[in-house]
């Protein structure tokens, strides 16, 4: 079963950090096949530890978490919706950060849910959202 949803860096922070139990519950009813984090998130995860380098035990929780969720690659088609996406930002007056950037172009290029509690994201047109936090 392919992946279904998307779960952006803060969706991810909630699970690891459990300060969210709402988004841990929705996690358990979903098939774990059907869940991915972009390459960006765990690029983001392991600049957290790397500024962390004491964190022993975050960094346990976040290995243990990187090893159950499919890491999924950033591709052209990613690239070309990324360019799409904040040209039209951009040119309206409403810049998104280059990352949140990245990771909503790959959601929609995949074809994929985002899971995110960030209001930003619901400025990308077409981009299916989901707030698990609610």
């Amino acid at each position: 079963m392919p992946a279904r949803y998307l779960l952006d860096t803060n969706t991810v922070s909630y699970i690891i950090k459990g300060n969210r139990p709402r988004v841990r519950e929705r996690l358990l009813g979903v098939a774990m096949a059907e869940v991915g984090i972009s390459v960006i998130t765990e690029a983001e995860l392991l600049f957290g530890l790397a500024r962390r380098p004491d964190a022993t035990k975050l960094k346990t929780v976040v290995e243990e978490f990187l090893l159950r969720v499919e890491v999924l690659p950033w591709d052209s088609g990613a690239a070309q919706q990324y360019s799409r996406i904040r040209a039209t930002l951009e040119g309206g007056g409403e810049p998104m950060g280059n990352l949140d950037l990245m990771i909503a172009a790959q959601a929609l290029a995949s074809g994929l849910v985002l899971v995110s509690s960030d209001a930003v994201f619901q400025r990308v047109k077409g981009l299916k959202i989901e707030d698990w936090s609610r």
